[in-house]
């Protein structure tokens, strides 16, 4: 895709996207971006757009699971490390966790509390859809236990009704689409 190919990258996420009601449970409408992750313009835009607001950082987060997808293409374009946040039970131990509420309940988020320095360094996270703020405001609270400084949080699309910015604040949120 050359430079400029993509003029309206929400509309072309809303084209590719699957809603799917009633999942994971009932009066949950579930934003499926998994056909957007294999159309080839759409991610390589995508991954454009998020690469531009992580620029400056010194490691990528991505949350577990689609967020990992984008925060490796990220990495890749900066030529920054990448780290994964995964959910709870997945890492062997030693592990530093992070409880937290979401939509449709409660989950916890992991990452290594060995192997990895987070002290001083600047770090975007990023993820799929921006819902209540949960795993983001988890994620952030996450690394700054860490030593950690979160400059920013990019997602792909933030469902407006469900108050995750807000609940972000004073984390500066870029996402992609607005629904």
């Amino acid at each position: 895709m050359g430079p400029g190919a993509v003029t309206d990258l929400p509309a072309m996420l809303a084209a590719l996207t699957r809603e799917v009601a009633d999942f994971p449970k009932p009066g949950v409408v579930f934003r499926d971006l998994i056909p957007v992750f294999a159309d080839r313009d759409a991610m390589t835009a995508i991954t454009d757009a998020l690469t531009e607001v992580a620029e400056g950082a010194d490691l990528v987060a991505g949350i577990d699971a689609r967020g990992l997808l984008l925060a490796a293409a990220v990495a890749v374009r900066l030529g920054t490390g990448v780290l994964a946040i995964r959910k709870g039970g997945k890492l062997p131990p030693p592990v530093l966790s992070e409880n937290y509420q979401r939509e449709y309940g409660a989950a916890t988020l992991e990452i290594p509390a060995d192997g990895i320095a987070l002290v001083g360094r600047r770090v975007v996270i990023i993820d799929d859809v921006l819902a209540t703020g949960g795993s983001v405001g988890a994620a952030q609270r996450l690394l700054e236990h860490s030593g950690a400084s979160v400059t920013s949080a990019a997602v792909v699309v933030e469902l407006v009704e469900l108050g995750g910015r807000e609940a972000l604040t004073p984390l500066s949120v870029h996402s992609l689409s607005r629904v």
